[in-house]
């Protein structure tokens, strides 16, 4: 089986080094799947969830915050601002950033306000996202 190098990098650190059969990730323009020789690609991502299945057909999951992408045929390096594991996401931490952040919205007073709570919103909506499908395959 045909296998492609996946490391996922955060500024903490490394979250993931290691062989995948296919990788999910949230792309600026949508969704994408990266089999082992895809083309070259170097994109941004969005807030969401990084999907890893294994060559042995496990699948892992992560969340990140948005950063970059870059693919080449046999490596992908995903560069993000924040990466977790979605087992490691505080899901009251998450649920109380997207209450903040939809009471900004309420009370929006400018332009960067509305930008900033925007922004917040969709992290903690990825995050809240991740936890509910890693939760969906654990039953």
């Amino acid at each position: 089986m045909a296998t492609i190098h996946v490391d996922i990098v955060s500024a903490e650190g490394e979250i993931f080094s290691g062989e995948a059969a296919m990788v999910f990730a949230p792309a600026a323009m949508g969704d994408i799947g990266i089999a082992p020789r895809h083309a070259p690609l170097l994109t941004t991502l969005r807030p969401g969830e990084v999907r890893v299945q294994t060559p042995t057909g496990e699948e892992q999951f992560f969340y990140v915050s948005g950063g970059a992408i870059e693919i080449q045929p046999h490596l992908i390096t995903v560069l993000a601002d924040t990466a977790l594991r979605a087992k490691d996401i505080d899901e009251a931490a998450a649920l109380q950033a997207k209450q903040r952040a939809e009471e900004a919205l309420r009370d929006r007073t400018g332009a960067v306000e509305l930008a900033e709570a925007q922004a917040e919103l969709a992290r903690a909506a990825a995050q809240i996202k991740a936890i509910e499908k890693l939760r969906k395959i654990r039953k």
